[in-house]
């Protein structure tokens, strides 16, 4: 081996390095766009079913059962945030977001509640409170509201871009189908055929199965805010259910809006007496709840339609949360699955590829 294949290959290497380095880049810089397009494909798998329907039951031509599905979608995506209104309505009444200094009032007095009762324990919490200023940022408020109606703008760009990709995605499936084997020669067209039959099988039990799981959870959530009392219990519980979508941590965010919206809701009442006991139990009926969840319906879902190993899908949501965000961590999963089947159709000889599909 001499001294220019030894160069070419160090340069070789760089070069491709760099290349993947550029890759991940450009990918990071337009991770809005593969969003958009990861969520469009998932509403595109899930409306494929009813436009099947339409077009062999009904007789419907092809664009319109596309258009039927996405009004159907539209639908069901106005009734859910119809269902939220009456909820922004009445927290914003409790915790009076229209009037700072009552708000103000309002936590001052409950914190003067929980602070004399933990005093019974030698706890000062409204001490610490008070040094770390959290009054003063009470007066961040109007900012928060400012950065909320700019996130709404964001969001009708994204709800926009997904309804135009999705709708092209349904209509014209077979040209994007086509289009794939164009990028494989005849002889491996069989198995990019028989790869996305197996892709599109094993998704769609995947999302049957989050349905599922979602399902469950708001049924549980809800029979333990309407024991309790809770009003707009419907809402609450669907809302804290579907943040079970977000791997790990959306959990950890229902529990906290779950405690939030509890003790709103009994704002103004005795803290140790109706606040405090109330907010117990409800969390107790949460963590039942996500008790059920982390050892019934997750270990179906996931060793019963990807078929992964926990570990394996562990490091996936990581990697996807620190690359794309919340969004990454939640098209972690059905990407990592795809990517599974397109390895061992094709490179169903490598040691690696066998160990990461020996269950497939």
């Amino acid at each position: 081996m001499n001294s220019n294949t030894i160069t070419n290959g160090i340069l070789k290497a760089i070069a491709i390095i760099a290349g993947v380095l550029l890759l991940l880049y450009f990918l990071y810089e337009i991770q809005s766009v593969i969003a958009y397009i990861a969520i469009s494909i998932v509403i595109a798998l899930i409306g494929s079913p009813i436009i099947r329907f339409l077009k062999r039951r009904l007789k419907f031509p092809n664009a319109l059962a596309v258009i039927t599905t996405m009004v159907f979608f539209l639908g069901i995506l106005t009734g859910i945030i119809s269902m939220f209104i009456p909820l922004i309505i009445k927290q914003g009444q409790n915790l009076s977001l229209l009037n700072i200094e009552q708000l103000q009032t309002n936590i001052e007095q409950l914190l003067i509640q929980i602070n004399d009762y933990f005093l019974l324990y030698n706890i000062d919490i409204l001490n610490e409170l008070k040094n770390a200023d959290l009054f003063k940022n009470l007066k961040a408020i109007p900012d928060l509201l400012n950065a909320i109606i700019g996130t709404i703008g964001n969001l009708s760009i994204g709800l926009f871009s997904v309804i135009f990709i999705a709708f092209f995605l349904m209509k014209d499936s077979h040209i994007m189908e086509n289009s794939l084997y164009v990028l494989v020669n005849d002889k491996s067209e069989q198995k990019l055929r028989n790869a996305l039959a197996s892709i599109n099988n094993l998704l769609s039990r995947y999302f049957i199965g989050l349905v599922l799981q979602i399902l469950i959870l708001f049924v549980i959530y809800l029979i333990v805010l309407v024991i309790f009392g809770i009003e707009n219990a419907i809402v609450i519980a669907f809302l804290c259910a579907l943040l079970n979508l977000i791997p790990y941590i959306g959990p950890l965010f229902g529990g906290i809006l779950l405690l939030f919206l509890t003790m709103s809701n009994n704002l103004g009442q005795d803290f140790q007496t109706e606040i405090l006991p109330t907010t117990i139990y409800v969390m107790i009926g949460y963590l039942i709840a996500q008790f059920i969840d982390n050892n019934v319906s997750v270990p179906i879902i996931f060793s019963k339609s990807v078929k992964s190993h926990p570990l394996e899908i562990f490091l996936v949501i990581i990697i996807g949360g620190i690359l794309f965000g919340i969004t990454g961590m939640i098209v972690a999963v059905p990407t990592y699955t795809a990517i599974k089947v397109i390895l061992k159709a094709f490179l169903s000889d490598n040691k690696i590829v066998k160990l990461m599909t020996k269950d497939l």
